[in-house]
């Protein structure tokens, strides 16, 4: 078992962005983060900053520019995709695909990893799949068809899916996009509640700034200028967040942690 100092995911003087034929086109450079387990941590930054480059990098569905990455200390790069998928698992915004499948099913494909296919459940995968129902409070939802459910709902039975994969990191490309402020908090809420309780490490990217502020452990702020890695408060402390915004009209209020408009 990993003491809770150990890095789950780290980054070595990490740059990302693509390569062509033609061209180098570097995004963001010297990128130096780690990943402790039963932490919340938020990813923010102005839109094209390249924060969904920096979450396809550490998930090895691209290859950087240069620099390393590091999954309970393999290079991700060298693993196969059925140990990544063991050990990282991801949420991503897309559309689902059109299907027939009840939201049980869904969830149980979390657990593809492991078997391969759906008929071949152990009882282990249903415990694990009736776990992650349980976390995340969607009991009453595991019959209906996945269309039939709302945004928010749809959110946490994708964060139940990747708790039934069972990966020490589960990470998730802007979980509350499209969700009214009840459902965003309340994704919030359960997030921190998992990474404290089940000692996973959560890293999600989010436009929410102001609530990742006041829910996150950590926060990783992505500027023009570099990536920065800390609590919060510190980020508060040392200004971080007072030049995010290039416009005089948006202004952080350092007292009680937000920005205003003026």
């Amino acid at each position: 078992m990993m003491n809770n100092n150990t890095n789950i995911l780290q980054t070595k003087n990490l740059s990302i962005g693509y390569t062509s034929k033609k061209e180098v086109l570097t995004i963001a450079s010297d990128i130096n983060i780690s990943l402790k387990k039963g932490k919340l941590i938020t990813l923010i930054g102005g839109n094209g900053i390249g924060k969904s480059t920096l979450l396809r990098t550490i998930t090895a569905i691209q290859k950087p520019i240069s620099g390393e990455v590091f999954l309970n200390e393999k290079d991700i790069f060298s693993m196969d995709n059925s140990d990544l998928a063991q050990q990282q698992s991801l949420v991503l915004t897309d559309k689902l695909p059109s299907s027939n499948l009840t939201v049980w099913e869904l969830i149980a494909l979390g657990r593809q990893p492991y078997t391969n296919w759906i008929g071949t459940l152990s009882e282990d995968d249903i415990n694990k799949i009736n776990k992650a129902i349980q976390l995340t409070n969607i009991e009453h939802l595991t019959e209906k068809k996945h269309y039939e459910i709302s945004d928010g709902q749809l959110q946490k039975v994708l964060i139940a899916r990747a708790l039934a994969q069972d990966t020490d990191l589960i990470i998730l490309d802007e979980p509350t996009t499209h969700l009214d402020l009840f459902h965003k908090v309340s994704v919030f809420k359960l997030l921190q509640k998992l990474a404290h309780e089940s000692e996973k490490c959560i890293l999600f990217s989010t436009h929410d700034i102001d609530l990742a502020i006041q829910l996150s452990d950590e926060m990783i702020v992505m500027t023009k200028e570099n990536t920065i890695q800390d609590q919060p408060c510190n980020l508060i402390e040392k200004g971080v967040f007072d030049t995010l915004f290039k416009d005089e009209h948006i202004v952080f209020d350092k007292t009680h942690g937000k920005f205003i408009v003026r």
